[in-house]
């Protein structure tokens, strides 16, 4: 379980990079929490500033499965306009572990696409003086391990027990812009590594039904001029699991 202390520090990074500018934005990292063959696992998530997440995953076999996700950030403001879409598909292996098979642990690989297109405007006494356009398109490759427990913590809220599930994601993404141009120019193309340690609480409604809450940041590992480590994770959302069937 993450400690109070790492988790404020974590909270308190997911804040502090919150307000960077960058060309690539993390989604939420898929963690479905899939146990056996035939389950499906859907989730939509978003943050404070309005990006949107949907993931979704499905469980082929009593190991092995495969997800898609997508999301998007649509901002229209006096200072600024963002425009930012994804979508990344990819497959993996999940096995569950434990006395009563209650621990999970996921792992996989997979590939995306993204576009950004930005504007940022710069006013003196209301008057615009400045603006700068990015217009961006990246691809992703990327390995992701999870780690979740549905051993189930209680917490009692209303006067009503929910219980509450916890869980980690580290993702290692490799990303480069393909079609980079600022102000309409062709800007010369950049890459970064980016590690991408997440951690999620959910609190149980059903068996079927949870509701999510994630934080996280991300760190690049190369010093770039557009490419960085300025976003990071931050948001609630909700998760639904159909088809889990009991263990032999």
């Amino acid at each position: 379980m993450l400690s109070r202390s790492h988790l404020s520090l974590f909270l308190f990074a997911s804040i502090l990079f919150s307000g960077c500018s960058s060309i690539y934005m993390p989604g939420v990292p898929n963690t479905p929490m899939l146990t056996t063959k035939g389950e499906f696992a859907g989730g939509a998530h978003v943050s404070l500033r309005g990006n949107v997440n949907v993931n979704s995953a499905y469980a082929v076999s009593d190991h092995l499965a495969a997800m898609v996700n997508f999301g998007f950030l649509d901002i229209q403001k006096k200072r600024k306009d963002i425009d930012h879409r994804y979508f990344e598909i990819a497959g993996g292996y999940f096995k569950t572990f434990g006395p009563d098979d209650n621990r999970i642990l996921e792992f996989y690989a997979g590939m995306g696409t993204a576009n950004s297109f930005r504007i940022f405007r710069d006013f003196d006494d209301g008057i615009l003086i400045n603006s700068d356009i990015y217009d961006a398109k990246y691809t992703k490759t990327f390995v992701q391990a999870n780690y979740s427990s549905k051993k189930t913590s209680k917490v009692r809220l209303l006067g009503i027990d929910f219980g509450l599930n916890y869980g980690t994601a580290w993702r290692l993404s490799f990303v480069s812009t393909n079609d980079f141009k600022l102000n309409g120019v062709p800007t010369p193309n950049e890459d970064n590594i980016f590690i991408e340690p997440v951690f999620f609480t959910r609190m149980v409604l059903s068996e079927q039904f949870q509701l999510q809450y994630t934080s996280g940041s991300n760190i690049g590992l190369r010093s770039r001029k557009y490419l960085n480590a300025g976003h990071s994770v931050f948001s609630v959302g909700a998760v639904l699991n159909l088809g889990r069937k009991p263990k032999k």
